[in-house]
């Protein structure tokens, strides 16, 4: 303790006498602030009084559909790129406790054994001089980096934010793969759909084929309406194949995600139908920024990146080291473990940046640029959150009027079809009356099935924007971050 005392003492006139005055850290301070929520317009609920439902951490099981939770839960296992984001979370965890080493007490044992002949024509005395000897040292020694200005301190912090930046994008890519299987999934979903509309298209054809061939042969229709008809069905059975490759391309897909290409191959997809319909807030949330991993990946990088401009602020003070060392030294190893043999010493270690030819500055104005760099990609972040959710509310809420224009337009070229073909039938009307009903019946069906699929998908990539279910540990970091900015660090 009285080498600690004696050690802050000579810090503390070391700084006092102006020493420091050489390397100064003056002018250099961060730019960049963080965006607050309320310009953002999050700064209060959208509808006076309401109550936001938080996604579910396994939002996708409310869609009720085994299919997609076993895909998902699939992918949660064996995606490599979930696995990649938790190995980038132990390195992290590694680099923190590196960092939090550095803040102990340092124990190292050295053994050295030498057969040494010492010189005749040197420093070295009789009768040693001329002589081939064995020497031998055995000792502990120890050193302790008194942190008396935090360097440690902050190398510590800048990891921990690291650490949970890396725990964050764990999370962040958890939701993204969740999401992207989802979307897959219903893709898949809304393909199946459309190659039932196909085929019914197909045995359509053939009926009204077989019906032509009869007209025609009564001499009630001429072979050009025979050919239009027969026309029809390669055009069918186009859009069927068209339609089966994007399947298998979508399964391929689907198989990546999950990290086992041939699983999906042989899934039965299920019927739009049959999947539910689960009810998201459609609004921004007014705690959106502490919903999404992303964000809060972002914002523990400010936070990393301020302590690095403390840590860098701290190399321009004094560095305290406590050393010692106890053992044995001899030469003759016969009295290595002798009580002669002895030695120890202990003392502490200053050193002090008087002239660097600018070395300290120039990485602090690194540190402070990286620090502006990381503040305004949060800020491109929270907007870019903000913009997203906007696109999702906006597209979910178009698709709701769109399907309620589409059922009833659907509706009317259904009863115009039935109309063509019965006038057809009873030979009142031609059949150019009948093809054009019916592609305007085919266009419908299908923008039918395109607009479920994408109600779907809307919905996932609203869940997705929202943060999939994300929750924040705590709201420290992003008071932290704005104090030391604040405060110049």
């Amino acid at each position: 303790m009285a080498l600690v005392s004696a050690a802050s003492v000579v810090a503390a006139g070391l700084i006092a006498t102006g020493l420091t005055g050489c390397a100064n850290m003056s002018g250099i301070e961060p730019v960049a602030s963080l965006r607050e929520a309320s310009s953002l317009g999050l700064d209060a609920p959208s509808v006076q009084g309401e109550t936001e439902v938080p996604v579910a951490t396994q939002w996708w099981r409310e869609f009720g559909d085994e299919p997609l939770n076993r895909l998902v839960a699939q992918a949660l296992e064996s995606s490599p790129n979930l696995k990649l984001a938790q190995t980038r979370l132990a390195r992290a965890q590694a680099v923190m406790e590196v960092a939090d080493a550095a803040t102990l007490p340092q124990i190292a044992g050295q053994v050295d054994l030498t057969r040494q002949r010492y010189t005749a024509n040197g420093a070295v005395p009789p009768p040693l001089a001329g002589t081939i000897l064995n020497s031998g040292t055995a000792q502990l020694s120890g050193s302790w980096e008194l942190d008396f200005f935090g360097k440690n301190r902050a190398a510590l912090d800048s990891a921990l934010g690291g650490v949970n930046a890396a725990q964050a994008d764990a999370q962040a890519a958890r939701v993204l793969l969740a999401s992207q299987v989802a979307r897959t999934y219903f893709q898949l979903v809304r393909l199946n759909e459309q190659v039932a509309v196909a085929d019914r298209t197909l045995a359509q054809r053939e009926e009204t084929l077989k019906l032509v061939r009869d007209r025609v042969n009564a001499g009630l229709d001429t072979r050009l309406e025979l050919r239009q008809s027969e026309g029809g069905l390669p055009e069918a059975r186009l859009q069927l194949e068209t339609l089966q490759e994007q399947m298998a391309l979508t399964r391929h897909a689907l198989g990546a995600l999950i990290g086992q290409p041939n699983a999906a191959l042989a899934l039965a997809p299920s019927e739009l139908s049959a999947i539910k319909k689960i009810t998201v807030a459609q609004n921004i949330p007014a705690d959106l920024l502490g919903r999404r991993a992303d964000i809060a990946a972002a914002r523990w990088r400010v936070e990393a990146s301020s302590k690095e401009v403390v840590n860098a602020k701290t190399q321009f003070y004094p560095n305290l080291n406590l050393v010692a060392f106890a053992g044995f030294s001899s030469i003759g190893l016969g009295r290595l473990l002798n009580s002669g043999s002895q030695q120890w010493g202990v003392g502490p270690a200053l050193r002090l940046p008087i002239f660097d030819a600018g070395r300290l500055r120039a990485n602090l104005r690194g540190k402070t640029a990286d620090l502006d760099a990381a503040v305004e990609i949060y800020n491109v972040a929270v907007v870019d959150a903000v913009r997203d959710v906007a696109d999702q509310v906006t597209s979910s809420q178009a698709i709701a009027r769109q399907q309620a224009q589409q059922q009833a337009a659907q509706e009317a070229a259904e009863a115009a079809y039935e109309i063509a073909l019965q006038r057809y039938k009873a030979g009142l009307g031609n059949y150019l009356n009948v093809l054009s009903a019916e592609t305007s019946v085919l266009s419908q069906r299908r923008l039918a099935v395109d607009l479920a699929g994408r109600a779907l998908d809307t919905q996932v990539a609203l869940i997705r924007a929202l943060g999939g279910g994300y929750q924040a540990e705590s709201t420290s970091a992003s008071q932290s971050v704005t104090k030391t900015i604040a405060g110049g660090g």
